[in-house]
């Protein structure tokens, strides 16, 4: 979350924008983008350099011997005249180009984007602006994109809320991808969960990827798809795969729960914050999907499109409302009973309210469960998450305590769960105790208290000590009297 001095910084850019004639909120947001997304390139193309000579991998820079004035650490030196022209006629044009396929996701939407910004002095202020901000914070960008949404009057309207860097990180070492899985999120927003996915790969299995050419080509082109329904974010996340060294990602304009998203048995992980406020009609819903269940509620839908979406043996990790989990409708119940009897339901972490804050007080869990189109779920883990490092109220102060870590542990040791009470952060809870609640998923059905026996002295020693204290007071209140007197 933005706050104090970055976010002084931001409103500042944003006032130089309104005072410099663009208004359109959405306008101020691209222009942004794109000098950010510039200047990640320039740091991206350094840091590709630095890798290859590591690993001993031939990199060939994208500016090329004879562009080395588009680099972000050069053009900012220059007259705010030089810069303008400079970046108007070749910079723009060349990061809109930037990609050789044509049809690629960058490439679409690259393809209508137009440069904005009106005069030289304004360019230059926000350059300026944009380089005294510290972008070695990784979570910066998100939260940037987050509160510059914000300020769009219909900003969260249907949902949109930026799911916080450390939880999605959470969900992607729970899942803990491969270097052959395919990996989506249905409502990709900035790509956020993407992004994560490919950041953890590089991290656990560099060699394995980058020192094997069909894994590489595979990381590169056809392991990360997203879908969203605006092109601003599309954009974004576009720019974002790009940026964080993934070159050709699938980033479509989609609404993934319509009948424009076929996607069937296709996906063998799927991580995703999907929107959860409001309701569809019927009519624009894919019928396949009101199969499972009847409603026009976006989040039990998205449950249902993700089971369609994943392959058999494919694995999910879905942020959603507490609704979700107990909610008494025909719907909320045909959804559950669809997870926990046809596939595996695997896990139940109930998060704070907090957690969104301050975009959301909303309450939400993650759901874990595994396609498999026959049954399988034993027993359920539920874990009470308390603490998710940072305060719960609006500021979000980062905090020492935080449950993730536990959690991360917790799962991928489920052997050692087994003798866990319900007294504790997590348990497990059997398959036919669930059905007999009705598929009820919260966790305060079967979380239970733990009670502290409490020891009391004997009756006459209380009424001794009452005693005591009561011929005390007199004493004093007598000795008070005497001093009035006097």
């Amino acid at each position: 979350m933005i706050t104090g001095e970055l976010k002084n910084k931001i409103d500042s850019i944003w006032t130089m924008f309104w005072t410099g004639g663009i208004t359109n909120p959405l306008d101020v947001i691209e222009q942004i983008t794109y000098l950010i997304f510039i200047r990640d390139l320039d740091d991206m193309d350094n840091t590709r350099s630095k890798e290859s000579t590591m690993l001993g991998v031939p990199y060939e820079s994208i500016f090329g011997a004879n562009r080395k004035q588009y680099k972000w650490s050069v053009f900012r030196d220059f007259p705010a005249a030089k810069m303008y022209e400079l970046i108007q006629d070749k910079v723009f044009p060349f990061i809109k180009k930037l990609h050789d396929n044509k049809d690629s996701s960058y490439s679409k939407y690259m393809g209508d984007a137009i440069f904005k910004i009106p005069t030289p002095q304004l360019l230059e202020k926000v350059i300026t602006a944009l380089d005294e901000i510290d972008w070695k914070n990784k979570d910066i960008r998100g939260d940037l994109y987050e509160y510059l949404l914000s300020k769009i009057a219909t900003a969260g309207t249907n949902g949109q809320f930026r799911t916080p860097r450390h939880i999605i990180r959470m969900m992607v070492e729970l899942l803990a991808p491969k270097p052959d899985d395919v990996i989506c999120d249905p409502a990709c927003g900035t790509s956020g969960f993407l992004v994560s996915a490919g950041e953890f790969l590089k991290e656990k299995y560099l060699n394995e990827i980058f020192y094997n050419k069909k894994q590489k080509a595979h990381y590169m082109n056809d392991m990360f798809h997203g879908f969203d329904m605006d092109r601003t974010m599309l954009r974004i996340g576009a720019m974002n795969m790009m940026t964080h060294g993934i070159d050709n990602p699938d980033i479509q304009y989609r609404d993934s729960l319509s009948d424009q998203n076929t996607d069937t048995n296709k996906y063998s992980i799927i991580l995703t914050n999907p929107p959860f406020k409001g309701s569809l009609d019927y009519d624009i819903v894919s019928a396949d999907i009101l199969k499972v269940t009847k409603t026009k509620k976006t989040e039990l839908l998205f449950l249902a499109l993700i089971l369609r979406m994943l392959k058999t043996g494919g694995r999910c990790a879905s942020i959603v409302p507490d609704g979700v989990l107990f909610g008494s409708s025909a719907a909320h119940k045909s959804i559950r009973k669809e997870i926990i009897e046809n596939h595996r339901l695997e896990a139940v972490i109930s998060m704070p309210s907090g957690v969104f804050k301050p975009y959301a007080g909303v309450s939400t869990a993650i759901l874990i469960f595994t396609k498999t189109g026959h049954g399988g779920t034993d027993n359920v883990w539920f874990y009470d998450m308390q603490a998710d490092g940072y305060s719960l109220d609006d500021k979000r102060t980062e905090l020492a305590i935080s449950d993730i870590p536990d959690i991360v542990a917790r799962f991928h040791a489920m052997e050692k769960e087994k003798e866990r009470k319900r007294t504790e952060k997590s348990f497990l809870v059997p398959k036919v105790e669930i059905v007999k609640n009705d598929y009820d998923l919260s966790i305060n059905k079967y979380k239970q208290s733990a009670y502290v026996a409490e020891s009391y002295p004997p009756p006459h020693e209380i009424l001794a000590e009452i005693n005591k204290l009561e011929q005390e007071i007199t004493e004093g209140l007598k000795a008070l009297g005497k001093m009035v007197e006097e």
